[in-house]
């Protein structure tokens, strides 16, 4: 609302492109974050967004300079957490655990401060401290029975720091728990329990197989034969100038 209407709508376009394409085309998004950010670099909601699309190509050099941007623009703390990710990904865990202890954490909502622990949890384990990880993600959040956005990825976060040191039962324990909690597949909790039962998910058959298999139902009538379909038969496919139902009867022996 700062800027002239032209401008303004050519910058909400961009920004609601950032928005689509973040999760299925990061690379995408961050071309149309710079576009916004060539037209409104004063706007905290570009910069914001700018930030949030670095991040997502592991930018993390780029994401802090515009969450910080941001951050001075409005006074929000709500950047905290993934501000503090980027010196994560920036290899600087222990910038991350500093973060964690200063007092914007106490300004931060539940779930900033549930991401924010999530962060330091990972931060421990970045520098090898994999008990620590494990008391971080420790907390009333963990034990509630409640499920709440965050707990999906709390509860996997905890499953993965538990198998990493070595306890493989809590770890299946608690898999199953995020499991039960994630209603929109935001976690792989479902395929870690499989792989920790030792399930493998192959294809049932090759190329091959599938042929045999068709000639087996084809030999016990299943699939009629295609090559001894009546001349003229509407259901064959004689007389089928172009060969397009002689394709189809191929399709339908292979399947």
């Amino acid at each position: 609302m700062s800027l002239p209407k032209t401008l303004a709508e050519d910058v909400a376009r961009n920004l609601v492109m950032v928005a689509r394409l973040l999760d299925e085309d990061p690379e995408e998004a961050y071309a149309y974050a710079r576009i916004a950010l060539r037209l409104a670099s004063r706007v905290a909601a570009v910069r914001e967004a700018a930030g949030f699309a670095a991040y997502a190509t592991q930018r993390y050099a780029e994401a802090l300079a515009e969450f910080r941007a941001s951050r001075r623009m409005t006074g929000s703390v709500d950047l905290w957490p993934v501000m503090a990710d980027c010196e994560r990904g920036l290899g600087r865990p222990e910038r991350a655990m500093a973060m964690a202890g200063e007092p914007e954490v106490q300004k931060l909502d539940k779930a900033g401060q549930v991401e924010m622990r999530l962060v330091a949890a990972g931060a421990r384990r970045d520098m090898g401290q994999i008990d620590a990880a494990i008391v971080t993600l420790q907390g009333p959040e963990l034990a509630s029975s409640s499920v709440q956005p965050w707990t999906p990825r709390l509860r996997y976060a905890y499953a993965d720091a538990l198998l990493e040191a070595g306890r493989e039962d809590e770890a299946r324990e608690w898999f199953g728990k995020a499991l039960e909690a994630d209603k929109d597949g935001s976690t792989d909790a479902s395929d870690r329990l499989a792989e920790l039962d030792g399930v493998e998910f192959v294809d049932a058959l090759g190329d091959d197989e599938v042929v045999e298999s068709a000639e087996a139902a084809e030999a016990v009538g299943t699939v009629p034969p295609v090559d001894d379909a009546p001349e003229g038969d509407d259901e064959g496919h004689a007389d089928d100038e172009d060969g397009d139902g002689d394709e189809r009867g191929d399709e339908a022996a292979k399947a």
